[in-house]
């Protein structure tokens, strides 16, 4: 069979359809955008493919990253959902924790946004385990059948969670109930905890199968509606889906796992991140992604980006694995207004439609965008290399009406402002994950994307004293560029929550055998042939009496000097000091890889390092630098070569984005092609 020689990836962002190409024969790859299609998510896909002109029959490998989940969540478009509980239990979703946001915390008002699952869904059946996972009491097929024809018939559901007590120890009951469940309504989605997640904590657990069965049904419909678009165009190989924690599944585990894709477009960002860290030998590096809608942060160490295992939709906990992202509501479609005479940025977004008011498509509210047109920074005529013209009139008066004239300033002005208020937000999502995590930011270089990536990452090194700033190929299309990395991966756990001076080791290793074997079976059922699956263990460890813990890689050997001292390590690292508490076992973790060839980083020939070449125009442009509108050097990324520097005030123009360099700072090309923006007091 001849081998295809096309990779593909395809990210969907609040605005954009980013498709990225990868011809694996020459190591080509092109670049298209298409306008993301809210009420038909797939016909936004397909359209970024068409635009690209790529032949789907010569397509080896598919990878899609996608916040549909996500957004059905937010939205309240998921399935009717209900609970199947142990009796007596049936209100712990319901009820929750106790915790207010922080945003929040002085608000006596301040009330939980509604719950996915009203309580007339939620069931209660006989059967119970104890905390050990032995049988107290057997589970009742009686109950189990008379609960679900409640949801089923009576309340009209279609998808249902079931979450039992203690199950992580001993998942039978569970599994019992969904044999008995499809028995009867053989047509009902249904979701099982231990399928998702193996692991303690009730409340976690059950809100995270709940979100798992509320995004199943719509999850499954675009999918299969995808795959059919794609068909239909002659696609015959490998579909994949990112997951949120790195790597992918392919789309048939998807259908199945589909909290795991609710982060999966940042996770393609950060993906690629780590493996240009690694290629251009960069040991700290943060990740600085803005898009239309949001503003995604995280720090890659060591080649290895930063891990967490829970994450959060709304105020709904969910346990799966992701990168420790921190996200703000501030992108290219952020709505910039006032409250009481105060500038604020977000979080509302203009989204895709109606768009920014410069898109000329209804839009009324001043946004990002809008400023970044009236200070000069983008190019109405080129945007989007020239495929969609900007209403720049349209921009500067709803600026100046809105913002500029009730503030009492100039429509220069207040677009300034939009960036400082911005600026400012995003310093307190950097500091979040570098100064609170005993980080010093100076000491990393900052990896600009996303389509307004490179607009403000100039700006918040100079505010921070970062000294380099990274503006890769097609930053705007750089999360699909990280997908055509991704590894295929799956995550599996169970809970140990025991000291370790007094686990049983051999039992340990058995436990973790065990887990491996489901890890590698994983693997095997998508594809990647057992012996090439790769292997990694981690455990989740606290010092008894702490609530927070931390990960730690052990390897083949388990040996408990060697976990007490990583632990030690790694808290010295994070806090600043270590303790002689014992050490307490929560979870271990195995994580299965099936490595993909990723991408060769194209070197280029070193050029005469005078970039007059690219020198396109001189545009009058708001320069930070100085606080004022001067004129700015317009470069053609396309004509910029290996070993070209200028120093700013400069704008580089790419068609799709634009790299703002206020003066003060200077650009230098590297071998890849790759814009070095670095402090001229640094060099």
């Amino acid at each position: 069979m001849t081998r295809r020689p096309i990779r593909l990836a395809v990210d969907i962002g609040g605005t954009f359809v980013d498709a990225m190409e990868l011809d694996t024969r020459s190591n080509r790859v092109r670049f298209r955008k298409a306008s993301t299609t809210p009420a038909r998510p797939a016909d936004g896909v397909l359209a970024a493919i068409a635009a690209l002109g790529t032949d789907l029959s010569e397509v080896e490998l598919f990878t899609h990253g996608t916040t549909l989940g996500l957004n059905a969540v937010l939205e309240r478009r998921g399935g009717r959902t209900g609970i199947i509980t142990n009796e007596g239990f049936r209100d712990i979703f319901l009820i929750g924790r106790g915790n207010v946001p922080p945003d929040h915390m002085y608000d006596f008002t301040y009330q939980r946004p509604p719950s996915l699952v009203q309580r007339r869904f939620t069931a209660g059946v006989r059967g119970r385990l104890d905390h050990r996972g032995r049988v107290v009491e057997e589970l009742d097929p009686d109950s189990v059948r008379a609960a679900a024809r409640n949801l089923v018939v009576e309340q009209q559901v279609t998808s249902i969670a079931i979450c039992f007590l203690h199950s992580f120890l001993d998942p039978s009951h569970e599994r019992e109930a969904a044999r008995l469940i499809r028995e009867e309504f053989p047509g009902v989605s249904l979701s099982l905890s231990t399928d998702i997640v193996r692991e303690y904590r009730e409340y976690e657990r059950t809100s995270t199968t709940v979100l798992e069965a509320y995004i199943r049904p719509i999850f499954e419909r675009y999918v299969d509606e995808l795959e059919s678009g794609l068909a239909e165009r002659g696609f015959a190989g490998q579909f994949l889906i990112m997951r949120s924690g790195g790597g992918s599944m392919t789309s048939a585990v998807a259908k199945t796992s589909p909290t795991h894709t609710v982060l999966s477009g940042p996770a393609g960002g950060i993906v690629g991140a780590a493996y240009l860290a690694t290629e251009l030998g960069r040991e700290r590096l943060l990740t600085f992604d803005i898009g239309g809608t949001s503003l995604d942060a995280c720090v890659i160490e060591n080649g290895a980006a930063v891990a967490a295992y829970e994450a959060q939709l709304e105020h709904f906990p969910l346990l799966i694995p992701t990168y420790d992202i921190r996200t703000i509501g501030a992108g290219g479609g952020s709505i910039a207004w006032l409250d009481r005479g105060l500038l604020k940025v977000g979080p509302q977004s203009a989204g895709a439609d109606p768009g920014p008011v410069c898109y000329g498509r209804g839009g009324a509210s001043p946004t990002v965008t809008d400023a970044a047109v009236v200070l000069g920074y983008v190019d109405p005529d080129r945007f989007l290399a020239g495929t969609m013209g900007l209403h720049d009139a349209a921009a500067r008066t709803a600026i100046r009406e809105q913002l500029a004239e009730p503030l009492g300033l100039s429509a220069a002005g207040a677009a300034a402002g939009v960036f400082d208020v911005l600026l400012a937000r995003t310093v307190g999502a950097v500091r979040q994950i570098t100064v609170e995590r005993g980080h010093d930011p100076r000491h990393f270089a900052l990896l600009a994307f996303g389509g307004a990536g490179p607009l403000l990452a100039p700006l918040l090194a100079r505010e921070m004293g970062i000294g380099e700033v990274i503006v890769p190929f097609a930053p705007s299309g750089f999360s699909a560029w990280g997908m055509l990395s991704a590894d295929i991966v799956n995550d599996f756990s169970r809970t140990v929550m025991a000291a370790l001076d007094d686990v049983d080791l051999a039992d340990l290793e058995e436990l973790f055998k065990a887990v491996e074997a489901e890890a590698v079976a994983s693997l095997v059922a998508q594809g990647v042939p057992g012996d090439q699956a790769v292997l990694e263990r981690q455990f989740e460890v606290r010092y008894l009496g702490q609530e927070h813990s931390l990960m730690v890689t052990v390897g083949s050997t388990l040996d408990r000097d060697a976990v007490r001292a990583a632990f030690d390590e790694l808290h010295r690292g994070r806090y600043g000091h270590t303790m002689g508490n014992p050490l307490q076992l929560l979870n271990l973790r195995v994580r299965g890889i099936g490595r993909t060839v990723r991408p060769e980083l194209g070197t280029h020939p070193r050029g005469d390092g005078d970039p007059t070449r690219a020198l396109l125009t001189h545009r009058d442009a708001y320069d930070f630098g100085r606080r004022a509108v001067v004129p700015f050097a317009v470069y053609d990324r396309a004509a910029l070569e290996p070993g070209d520097t200028f120093a700013g005030p400069a704008l580089v123009d790419e068609g799709t984005s634009t790299t703002v360099v206020p003066s003060g700072q200077r650009v230098t090309v590297d071998e890849h092609r790759y814009l070095l923006v670095t402090l001229e007091e640094a060099r």
